[in-house]
């Protein structure tokens, strides 16, 4: 049965968004690797937001086993989810430290998520393929595209997507280099432009392909989401009032009480003030916001090393850990981390500079109802500019 807390289908939020997913508010989980797990996810979902299992690196028993964990945890069998997966292009003009993180095994992991019924499909790095969109949409399945540039949101629209999220430069894990006031905007009216002319297509061939309930897929007019700095009611409705329909949040939801990341992981994004992340290659070999730790300041006075190695397709972090297993010995890079029992790697945490502005751990649950009631207030503080004539009732 649905949550008391939460009754079905109803928030005081309605946007396409919430309409589209049929969720109570307009509230997405990032889907993050070793956080978002199953627990996590069916919280979010619980809440009247929509979980989304971070299927980075997971085999496809492994993601069915996490959805599994989903399910049943959900308070109705009703309630949708999503999936996050990443799809980097690998070879050609892609960074050279690209690979393919499904390792060969990116049709069986979307079987399972065409099997268990996602409701929406992420790709966090990388568009889909014309062969996985297609497959996606056959089967009713909302495919959104991560991107930090309009010139991406562009590229993703134009292989047929339904939704992107633009994440600003604030936000934590892989992201780009544009702030979220900027980039928001700017791939709102990519969207825009991209729905015009899917509508003029759709009025000379009216033979609707797939649908997703109602929705014919790809989406007529394509929804934008915002991420990047948003933990609270504020940064929703800054999120709204940029054009986006709804939010994408990590950060927040990694000090919840669900997340499947360490108590460590939790207590530093507390501990965490707004100048201790930084943007770094070290980890990936692409520009991700991470927790500032002694590891990566050592890597950081060491840029060159950094560059040549990613150049050869070596990601730091990668190489360092391979030194690690081999020889036993830490090295001069890579460390043990604090009151480690000796097999423990100082990793840094993937975290938004938005972790200043978060003061605790709370339920899932909570997080949403205060980040919605937080939006709430400050839409109708909003209302307050109007002159009174020009003010429309929430």
């Amino acid at each position: 049965m649905a949550s008391s807390r939460f009754p079905a289908f109803s928030g005081p939020l309605t946007t396409p968004l919430t309409s589209l997913l049929r969720i109570q508010h307009p509230i997405v989980l990032a889907g993050m690797a070793r956080v978002s797990g199953g627990a996590l996810a069916a919280a979010v979902s619980n809440a009247g937001g929509l979980g989304v299992v971070g299927g980075l690196m997971l085999t496809p028993l492994q993601l069915r086993e996490t959805i599994t964990e989903l399910k049943t945890a959900l308070h109705s069998s009703d309630l949708p989810f999503g999936v996050d997966l990443a799809l980097p292009q690998v070879g050609g003009s892609a960074r050279a430290t690209n690979y393919d993180y499904t390792k060969g095994q990116l049709d069986a992991l979307i079987d399972v998520i065409v099997e268990e019924g996602a409701r929406l499909f992420v790709s966090a790095v990388g568009v889909p393929s014309a062969h996985v969109i297609e497959r996606l949409h056959s089967a009713g399945i909302l495919v959104m595209n991560m991107v930090g540039h309009p010139k991406h949101a562009a590229k993703a629209l134009a292989a047929g997507v339904d939704l992107v999220c633009a994440q600003g430069t604030e936000g934590g894990g892989h992201t780009g280099s544009l702030g979220g006031a900027v980039l928001i905007p700017a791939v709102v009216d990519v969207a825009l432009k991209v729905g015009a002319e899917r509508k003029r297509a759709t009025a000379v061939n009216t033979t609707a392909k797939m649908t997703n309930g109602n929705a014919q897929l790809p989406l007529q007019q394509p929804l934008v989401l915002a991420a990047g700095g948003i933990a609270d009611g504020r940064g929703l409705a800054a999120a709204l009032m940029h054009g986006a329909v709804g939010v994408w949040v990590g950060t927040r939801f990694v000090a919840s009480v669900e997340a499947s990341c360490s108590i460590a992981q939790k207590e530093a994004v507390v501990a965490s003030g707004f100048d201790d992340t930084a943007i770094t290659l070290v980890l990936s070999g692409r520009p991700l916001r991470a927790k500032l730790n002694d590891y990566l300041r050592r890597w950081h006075q060491k840029p060159e090393e950094i560059q040549k190695l990613c150049s050869q397709g070596i990601v730091p972090f990668e190489h360092d850990l391979e030194n690690f297993e081999r020889s036993g010995q830490a090295g001069e890079s890579l460390q043990l981390g604090e009151g480690s029992d000796g097999d423990e790697i100082d990793v840094p945490y993937p975290m938004g500079q938005v972790a200043g502005n978060i003061s605790k751990v709370q339920p899932a649950w909570e997080i949403v109802a205060e980040m919605v009631a937080g939006a709430v207030a400050a839409l109708r503080q909003g209302q307050e500019y109007l002159e009174p004539s020009s003010r429309s009732r929430l």
